[in-house]
């Protein structure tokens, strides 16, 4: 009975080693963390900063710090934001590279520009 004990002992270490072998030894996969959200605030009647560039899969972030409503629409009508009041957001992730020129409807004047780059 005590041999019978000792083998199972040792079939259950060399099973438990195999497990531990296994699992360090296993393959890992890594999957790309799409780019962070990029910030772009409107105060005092623009847009800061006016341009930027981004790569393809990123978010940009509007946000409205003045005390009057603004928009972000972009100039080949992809995205439009509502009416956004004090500390309201407006987010929208570009996929495509390209130059997209957004402005504010209420403020034409208020205009800006994403730049989208693979590289």
């Amino acid at each position: 009975m005590n041999e019978c004990i000792g083998r199972s002992v040792r079939i259950h270490a060399v099973f438990a080693l195999f497990l531990i072998a296994g699992v360090l030894t296993a393959p890992t996969c890594s999957i790309a963390a799409p780019p962070a959200a990029t910030v772009v605030d409107i105060d005092k009647f623009a847009f800061a900063p006016k341009e930027i560039t981004v790569k393809p899969g990123t978010k940009v972030v509007w946000t409205n710090h003045d005390q009057t409503p603004h928009t972000v629409s972009g100039g080949d009508k992809s995205f439009a934001s509502k009416g956004l009041d004090t500390d309201d957001t407006f987010e929208h992730t570009f996929t495509s590279e390209g130059d997209f020129q957004y402005t504010c409807t209420l403020h034409p004047y208020m205009t800006g520009v994403v730049h989208v780059r693979s590289h």
